[in-house]
């Protein structure tokens, strides 16, 4: 059995006892978060439901991390004009366990 959810603009498929990195929620470590922006639902039978089938379905889980992902570098140069840019990023992240798929 699984889920497809959305958070942070982006699209996530999950599992129970799954561990997934979101765009930071608000929280505290060990905070219970849900989801409830589910796009579809896999259950026992591999039978795939979506659209308003899903629309009271919800994603439980568990807040287990907040951190910083590894840092990328961008590097801008352009040829004859000595121009060169160094420039690093690193991306907040919170790290969740999905407990359950209520639906």
């Amino acid at each position: 059995m699984y889920a497809v959810i959305e958070t942070g603009g982006k699209q996530y498929r999950v599992m129970p006892g799954q561990t997934i990195d979101v765009d930071t929620i608000p929280g505290e470590v060990g905070a219970p978060v849900e989801f409830d922006r589910v796009l579809a639902i896999s259950n026992e039978a591999n039978r795939l439901i979506v659209g308003d089938e899903v629309r009271a379905a919800k994603v439980r889980g568990k807040i287990t991390e907040h951190g910083r992902g590894d840092k990328i570098l961008v590097f801008k140069f352009k040829r004859k004009k000595q121009y060169k840019r160094t420039i690093g990023h690193r991306q907040d992240f919170t790290r969740v366990e999905v407990e359950e798929i209520v639906g």
